[in-house]
């Protein structure tokens, strides 16, 4: 079992960043970890994606070149800072675990989401 908290969402303006964090515990040893977010009224989407050993990693054409996952294992915890934002970030973003990297876009563990608001 794997348990994900998030945290560092909240309100800023467009333009602005924000780095979110999640905290991770429990069977988390090579896993590959994640962050997707669901705007209102849409679908969950897929964000970035980051290996065990951090030398692998996936983006979005959405948010590629503006958000940056990193993790650091000795302290359980991968990151997401987001920079740029635009009033279109504004979701709930969930932190996620996976197996492997090539599972990374269908992950099995889900945090329980930080909500982001960016306004105009």
């Amino acid at each position: 079992q794997v348990q994900l908290v998030e945290s560092g969402g909240g309100l800023v303006q467009a333009g602005g960043s924000l780095r979110l964090t999640c905290t991770a515990s429990g069977r988390t040893f090579g896993s590959a970890m994640g962050w997707f977010r669901q705007p209102p009224g849409k679908e969950r989407e897929f964000l970035a994606a980051i290996s065990w050993g951090g030398t692998s990693t996936l983006y979005a054409d959405s948010v590629k070149g503006r958000f940056t996952i990193s993790r650091d294992n000795a302290k359980n915890t991968v990151y997401l800072q987001m920079n740029s934002l635009k009033p279109d970030d504004t979701a709930v973003y969930y932190c996620t675990s996976a197996p492997n990297m090539a599972l990374a876009r269908s992950p099995n563990y889900w945090g329980q989401g930080t909500q982001v608001t960016v306004s105009s």
